[in-house]
């Protein structure tokens, strides 16, 4: 099954890119999931954690950048994963890319997902499964948002007041050699809780629902 999802951030492509490619930054951001192993700077292993009512879902996952345009800011992942008690699997090729918008960047996300076995069943139909992306894609882009928000207000400014050539010299050291330049911490990043069932079944009656009179679902 194919479907696409798109969410914005609130920085312009050449700042956003970095940031998307960095996976222990991201990663964390997606409801439900791990990161596992860094193999090597195209290949990763994670977790990916799924409620759907009662039935909770573990795959492993094994993923890899296969295309990666720096330039035009556009990637191709491969991954593979089994639910961790046997019960099937999961293989997706995503592509994304970035465009500019007037909030700073639109992320667009093309997914072409096959799911085996049992688990094939607990996602029934394309309908379900967009369901399922369109919310844990909602939750990723609020806390990449989030995290992007924090970056910024860990940026200290130099003190009201106080000239270059003052602060400079305050920080020098003994000898008079300047001190290195100060770096800004990334905050640590909480990882994000998976999605449950009973809000995907919400989501999914107030989608059919919509859908009965016409509605829109943006």
């Amino acid at each position: 099954m194919q479907f696409t999802n798109d969410f914005e951030v609130s920085l312009p492509p050449d700042q956003a890119w970095p940031v998307l490619m960095d996976i222990e930054r991201i990663v964390p951001c997606m409801p439900g999931a791990e990161l596992v192993e860094i193999v090597d700077e195209k290949t990763f292993k994670g977790k990916v954690a799924v409620k759907l009512g009662p039935v909770a879902l573990s795959f492993l996952c094994n993923a890899a950048f296969e295309e990666i345009d720096n330039a035009a800011h556009t990637a191709r992942i491969k991954a593979s994963g089994a639910d961790a008690k046997g019960r099937g699997n999961a293989n997706t090729t995503i592509r994304f890319g970035l465009q500019p918008s007037a909030k700073g960047s639109k992320v667009i996300i093309d997914t072409d997902l096959t799911l085996s076995g049992a688990v094939a069943q607990y996602g029934r139909g394309v309908g379900m499964i967009q369901t399922v992306a369109n919310q844990i894609i909602s939750q990723f882009s609020r806390n990449l948002e989030a995290q992007i928000s924090q970056g910024r207000q860990a940026e200290v400014p130099a003190a009201p007041g106080v000239s270059q050539g003052t602060a400079g010299a305050a920080a020098a050291g003994m000898d008079g050699a300047p001190a290195a330049p100060r770096q800004a911490a990334r905050p640590p990043v909480q990882p994000a809780k998976p999605i449950s069932g009973f809000s995907l079944i919400l989501s999914s009656l107030w989608a059919m629902i919509r859908g009965w009179f016409g509605g829109s679902s943006r």
